[in-house]
């Protein structure tokens, strides 16, 4: 066996039975974890620190210095639950999860599967967005995420094996167009989930628009895929109501896609992610280096 599949497998056999035991953890014993292991994140190993700050920084959300350092600190503080959280998810109940993620304006999708029609449900990572996969407990829809696959097959496995446990499927990125056009065929509804908020890699990008004031490549498959089938889609504004509890607010972004023009279904997302993350910028994924693209963007 190669040294490095085998290094892949001995973590995959480490890291599963820390899992398993954290997904049954009572919440309070769960957060207590959460706030030791914030203290490390933050002050000890100092985890992408300087990307975090380059990000808030860049993007002017804070008010002030203070401002900055007190949005930084929160957002450790949220990123280290959603990743508990996140373990969580193999663990909590049917129950428990509805109770602590549920939907407002879900009228808006039960209208849509009304009138036969499948939902590109447009999200962010902002939030519990782990907890999103919980979805297919309040819409009538078979539920689907488009995810990134990890490199390491076997941790690979294990997180589809966590995400999945709420009825959820899966979608890799690299596969989304081909297998939504042969599900199209079926006669059934389907709610795709599509998180574009990201970096984009720049070889597959026709479309650079401001994110948060710098001009940076953006996603817009979720459009030419909407377009192509004429499916509806919508926004999914997540709000932390509490710790260990979310609601998504749904919002119509286009019932009708293909009568919108090139690029302005994705000029509604984007801009609704905006005013979201502004409006409470600790809940937002700042550890991902968004802007890396910034200095290669076309001119105008």
């Amino acid at each position: 066996m190669n040294i490095f599949i085998a290094m892949k497998l001995v973590t995959y056999l480490i890291i599963y039975p820390l899992i398993l035991i954290i997904s049954y953890l009572p919440f309070k014993l769960l957060y207590f974890l959460s706030d030791i292991t914030y203290y490390l994140l933050y002050y000890v190993i100092r985890y992408r620190r300087k990307i975090v700050r380059f990000n808030l920084e860049i993007s002017k959300v804070a008010k002030s210095k203070n401002d900055l350092v007190r949005i930084e600190k929160e957002f450790y503080r949220h990123i280290t639950d959603v990743f508990f959280e996140m373990f969580k998810f193999y663990g909590i109940s049917s129950e428990e999860i509805k109770k602590r993620f549920y939907l407002e304006n879900s009228e808006i999708i039960d209208d849509l599967a009304k009138k036969k029609k499948n939902v590109m449900f447009m999200a962010t990572h902002y939030g519990g967005f782990e907890w999103f996969l919980s979805i297919g407990h309040h819409v009538p829809h078979h539920p689907f995420a488009i995810y990134t696959p990890l490199t390491n097959k076997h941790l690979d496995s294990l997180v589809r094996k966590i995400r999945l446990k709420h009825g959820s499927k899966l979608i890799s990125r690299y596969e989304t167009s081909n297998y939504i056009n042969k599900q199209i065929k079926e006669q059934k509804l389907f709610l795709y989930g599509m998180a574009a908020d990201q970096s984009a890699q720049i070889r597959s990008i026709t479309y650079w628009r401001h994110f948060l004031g710098v001009k940076v490549p953006v996603f817009t498959g979720s459009e030419r895929i909407a377009k192509e089938h004429d499916i509806p889609v919508v926004f999914g504004k997540m709000v932390k109501i509490k710790r260990g509890y979310y609601k998504v607010v749904v919002e119509m972004i286009s019932e009708f896609p293909r009568t919108y023009k090139d690029f302005d279904i994705t000029d509604i997302y984007i801009d609704k992610v905006e005013k979201q993350i502004r409006e409470n910028p600790e809940y937002y994924f700042w550890t991902h280096n968004r802007f890396k693209h910034k200095d290669k963007a076309p001119k105008g």
